[in-house]
């Protein structure tokens, strides 16, 4: 898929304002930011697969998970959930406590050195990201982001639950 401009003339047909041909012109932008947000990643002094990557962030932006809650949030089954929990537990980036007052609950939570390891993987993609923004003329920069931000308020007025991220929350 290349049809913002890659080899092989394989241009999306129809008018500029097309919607469907517009749409197939960003899954293609979507797919090469995805490859230089993985790419950056796996850059990072410690590497990690997008699940784990996943599973820190989902912790970072609500702690105290317990599994359940942690698999609901990455749609996926409890030993899988577990299992990628045992992996991050023994590299150090996640912590199991005992709630408070449920005994039978335990608490899933990042470590210092897990917040950090997000944090230079955040870094490193934001210093890619940087580097392409940097290549581009400040004119379609500007045009960039005014498409951005209009694409993320179409977005938010076409949602039915406007403004609210995927699981509620």
């Amino acid at each position: 898929m290349t049809r913002l401009g890659g080899p092989g003339g394989d241009r999306a047909k129809g008018t500029g304002d097309d919607p469907e041909a517009v749409a197939l012109e960003v899954a293609d932008a979507v797919e090469s930011l995805a490859n230089l947000w993985a790419m950056a990643a796996q850059e990072a002094a410690l590497r990690l697969s997008l699940h784990q990557l996943r599973a820190l962030r989902v912790l970072e932006g609500t702690p105290d998970l317990n599994l359940t809650g942690l698999a609901e949030q990455l749609d996926i089954g409890l030993p899988t959930a577990s299992r990628l929990c045992d992996r991050l537990e023994a590299a150090g980036l996640l912590e199991r406590t005992l709630h408070p007052h449920r005994r039978r609950e335990v608490r899933l939570s990042l470590t210092v050195h897990g917040r950090r390891v997000l944090q230079d993987v955040a870094g490193r993609r934001a210093q890619a990201l940087a580097a392409a923004l940097a290549a581009m003329e400040p004119v379609d920069r500007d045009a960039f982001r005014r498409g951005m931000r209009a694409f993320l308020a179409a977005r938010d007025a076409s949602s039915p639950a406007a403004g609210q991220a995927p699981g509620g929350g």
